[in-house]
């Protein structure tokens, strides 16, 4: 039987990204995002709990966009993988460290609240992330359809149509 390993996140960034660029000519961008819950505990005080994830892009299109783009306090919404990996500290010692991983074909990137410098709708078509609203940018990597939004704005949204990108929750 197979399983679904599935992370969806939306959160802030709380720095800007990290580029790494390996020998081999790869790169991976780094990111560090926070997603918070706000409840009232028993008193009836408001509390708030922050979580933060660790985000590896491996998608050479979705890294130069969050490079680009992404900075320090954007709202993003992700969707990826968990992955656990092994390395040695430099005490010696094995440890592991579980992120949230996009690689090619299987990661999507979006920038809710705004685009900054990103530019009008159909500009941005041409860069791979679909948009058109004021209020959010797609960028994703679904093989085969224009824009990359994975059905999100992409290749059927209507040319000059001002519409927002549909975030399922």
């Amino acid at each position: 039987m197979a399983g679904v390993n599935k992370v969806i996140l939306l959160g802030r960034l709380g720095r800007d990204p990290e580029v790494r660029n390996f020998q081999n000519g790869g790169k991976v961008v780094n990111l560090r995002l926070a997603t918070s819950e706000r409840y009232k505990d028993r008193e009836g005080n408001q509390q708030e709990r922050t979580e933060w994830h660790s985000v590896a892009i491996f998608n050479e299109r979705l890294g130069e966009v969050a490079e680009k783009y992404l900075k320090k306090g954007n709202e993003v919404y992700i969707e990826g993988q968990l992955e656990t990996r092994k390395w040695q500290g430099q005490d010696g010692q094995e440890k592991y460290t579980t992120e949230i991983v996009l690689r090619q074909f299987r990661g999507e990137l979006q920038l809710v609240g705004g685009r900054g410098g990103a530019g009008g709708g159909e500009a941005a078509e041409g860069n791979g992330f679909s948009g058109g609203g004021g209020r959010s940018s797609s960028f994703g990597d679904r093989g085969g359809s224009s824009g990359g939004g994975g059905g999100r704005g992409g290749w059927d949204k209507p040319k000059g149509a001002d519409l927002d990108d549909d975030i399922p929750f």
